[in-house]
């Protein structure tokens, strides 16, 4: 691994090692819904996979508008000049939350990036869940995700004012698996975000797709309270929290640690930082 970053003492890290994480104390308790289950939908059919990207949160930098940044679906996107990198965001479990449009709106003002969020929420009847769930039903969801994620950079594809050759994809979370899971050759980078990218609750095997030498950047906290050693969920795996093993050897691999127990961190001072100090180096704008 080229470079991994750490906010704690905990960890030992060396490049083109895996980043071991210290034991932590901290035990996660399940939710008093957890194991709840609405909907039934996960089919990625035509009909789902279009209302994912008819509903999805499209953001413009001002270098693209000519006058101020501009947010909303894309059938309403105002004409644009010029072209600018495009940053395909897979959201959490949570839907195309406050926290994932404020993220866009930092790309867009930030670094001049445009980006684009698909809603899988708006999939009529869509399948949510309060974790723990069966691994087959989480394995669906991540099917889902991925046809998401393929067919948005394929309806992308119609906006000429995309920099095909710098497409970044990137997720959050439930989103990460999908990011981290994507074989195709459109990415340029990845921005995978609290996801570990490691045997665990959440998947029957990672089945990372990226490749020995692309550029990754991977942001995740200590204890994260899901995907960390603290959450008694993975105690049946040899889990470290991060995605250093799957990253093992790959020189423009980054691996960034927040000293942290919380899940959601792509808005920290630090991790938008440590991503601008990514994304800056590989799209060299």
């Amino acid at each position: 691994m080229g470079r991994i970053w750490q906010r704690s003492a905990r960890l030992a890290c060396f490049a083109g090692l895996v980043c071991a994480l210290a034991a932590v104390a901290t035990i996660v308790s399940a939710e008093d819904k957890s194991g709840d289950i609405r909907g039934t939908t996960l089919d990625p059919t035509a009909d789902n996979l279009a209302a994912t990207w008819r509903n999805a949160n499209l953001v413009l930098p001002a270098s693209l508008t000519g006058r101020e940044r501009w947010q909303g679906i894309p059938s309403a996107a105002p004409d644009v000049t010029g072209k600018a990198p495009l940053v395909v965001l897979l959201h959490g479990s949570s839907g195309v939350a406050p926290a994932v449009k404020d993220f866009q709106v930092w790309l867009a003002d930030t670094l001049g990036l445009a980006s684009v969020a698909p809603d899988s929420l708006a999939i009529d009847g869509r399948l949510t869940y309060v974790s723990p769930v069966p691994v087959e039903i989480y394995e669906r969801v991540h099917t889902l995700r991925l046809a998401e994620l393929t067919h948005a950079l394929e309806a992308s594809k119609s906006w000429a004012w995309v920099d095909r050759a710098r497409i970044v994809i990137a997720g959050t979370s439930e989103g990460s698996v999908a990011v981290s899971r994507y074989a195709g050759p459109e990415s340029a980078a990845r921005l995978i975000y609290s996801w570990s990218c490691e045997p665990n609750y959440f998947v029957d095997r990672p089945r990372p797709g990226f490749g020995p030498e692309e550029p990754v950047f991977n942001a995740i906290s200590a204890r994260d309270p899901y995907f960390s050693p603290s959450n008694p969920w993975n105690k049946d795996y040899a889990v470290t929290g991060t995605c250093a093993g799957a990253l093992k050897g790959n020189l423009h691999a980054v691996v960034f640690v927040v000293d942290a127990e919380v899940h959601t961190i792509l808005n920290r001072p630090d991790v938008r930082e440590a991503t601008s100090r990514f994304l800056t180096s590989v799209l060299k704008p």
